[in-house]
């Protein structure tokens, strides 16, 4: 049975043809030219008002399952960090002119972007704790990139004031405490019988997921 950071070091490997696909989105890069509209800002604010509100009754429903064990830590930390995400995109909505929760539920749901909560929703009612930590591991860093991305061409080419690209921040920020945390989680996992096939396809799945947001957004953009 492989340990946790093998298991970890060789998912990186394997989703490494996603990360590259990820790190050189046109949607980003319509943003850092300023290409993108303020509706194009609207629809990705819309998108991530529903993606939130899953994903914070998602991990709070793991930290219902596994409060108790020695992964509780870990998704209460996570609970943590969606509810952070939450009020941080309400000052973005609020700079982009969309009042907060209104005109945000009004957004069209794209069905291409929302795949990525719903199969988080899925791992947090059917898939194990080392399936949601392995899976957010190895996903949060291309998520944090374009995040980090995307806050600066926020400001330099819209415009926006530091509070309204919080949310961007936020996950742009370094997180080196994140897979002293997760790995644990996926050894406990390993060590109860976990199949480190069902981890892999985890998070190679949530990858392809992420992926499928940022062409959803570039589609609705006319990309």
């Amino acid at each position: 049975m492989p340990a946790a950071t093998e298991l970890i070091a060789s998912l990186r490997r394997d989703i490494a043809g996603l990360e590259h696909r990820l790190s050189g989105h046109p949607y980003v890069a319509a943003a850092e030219a300023g290409r993108l509209t303020r509706d194009d800002l609207r629809v990705f604010a819309g998108q991530q008002h529903r993606i939130i509100g899953s994903d914070l009754r998602s991990v709070a429903l793991l930290v219902h399952r596994y409060g108790g064990t020695p992964s509780g830590e870990f998704f209460a930390v996570s609970l943590a960090t969606e509810t952070a995400a939450a009020e941080k995109l309400a000052a973005f909505a609020r700079a982009l002119g969309l009042a907060w929760p209104y005109d945000l539920a009004a957004v069209e749901p794209l069905p291409g972007a929302l795949a990525y909560t719903h199969f988080v929703a899925w791992l947090a009612l059917y898939g194990t704790d080392a399936e949601f930590a392995a899976a957010f591991l190895v996903n949060l860093p291309a998520w944090g990139r374009n995040c980090g991305r995307l806050a600066r061409a926020l400001r330099a080419r819209y415009g926006l004031a530091d509070d309204a690209v919080g949310f961007f921040d936020l996950f742009a920020a370094d997180a080196p405490d994140f897979e002293a945390a997760a790995a644990p989680v996926i050894q406990g996992g390993l060590d109860r019988g976990v199949a480190p096939a069902a981890i892999r396809d985890a998070a190679r799945l949530l990858q392809g997921y992420e992926l499928m947001y940022w062409d959803a957004l570039q589609a609705a953009a006319g990309g």
